[in-house]
Formats: structure tokens, C-alpha cells, sequence
């Protein structure tokens, strides 16, 4: 089964070297291990674009859907055998790139 790993930060710093090298090596693993299917960061809320398209004509908004402290910085996708596993290997990916993560099955 496939899971979404969302990283979530609070601040606009980009990851130290420190964190970086850290992602890198678990990104390895996860690779090494059968585990990695897609991952990647993301820029800044302030560089994001809402796009409402619902109403005949598509409405442009800059900035992110939601104003909040808290924001998605980042993501794994991962393949895991069960959700256990899955809260395993997020518990292994907050550590590595020293924030919060949200682990969620796809459907």
C-alpha cells in the first residue's frame, strides 16, 4: 500500500546542510529498502497559486489556500506493507529532516 508522507514546518528557513545530508541518507535507505516511490520539497506558501475553476471561468488567487502557521514544506511517497510500517518509516523521516510529518494512506 502507498502512503503520503507530508512534512510539515512552520518557519520560511530552507533545511540546514546538517538536515539535508540527513534526508539524503534517508532517502537512501527507503530506496535500499524497497520503500521509495517519490519524494520531494516544496518552495514557500508565498509562492503558490489557487486556482478555482468550478464557476465557468477560472479564477487566479497568489498565495496559499489556506492562511495558517503551519504549512507543507515537503513529501514522500512511499510503498509500505501496512500502516505500522508506514508510521515507522515517517518516524524515521521527521527525524531526519528535523520537522512534524503527517502520515495518510492513499485510497
Amino acid at each position: 500500500m502507498q502512503y503520503l508522507i507530508s512534512v510539515i514546518f512552520d518557519k520560511p528557513d530552507l533545511a540546514t546542510p546538517d538536515e539535508m545530508a540527513a534526508i539524503d541518507v534517508f532517502n537512501d535507505q527507503l530506496n535500499a529498502d524497497g520503500h521509495w516511490v517519490f519524494a520531494g520539497g516544496l518552495a514557500e506558501p508565498g509562492a503558490a497559486t489557487v486556482i478555482d475553476n468550478r464557476g465557468g471561468e477560472a479564477l487566479f488567487t497568489d498565495g496559499p489556500f489556506l492562511e495558517s502557521k503551519e504549512y507543507l514544506a515537503g513529501f514522500w511517497i512511499i510503498e509500505a506493507a501496512g500502516l505500522d510500517v508506514a508510521h515507522r518509516l515517517a518516524a524515521e523521516g521527521s527525524r531526519a529532516c528535523n520537522r512534524k510529518v503527517e502520515v495518510r494512506p492513499f485510497r
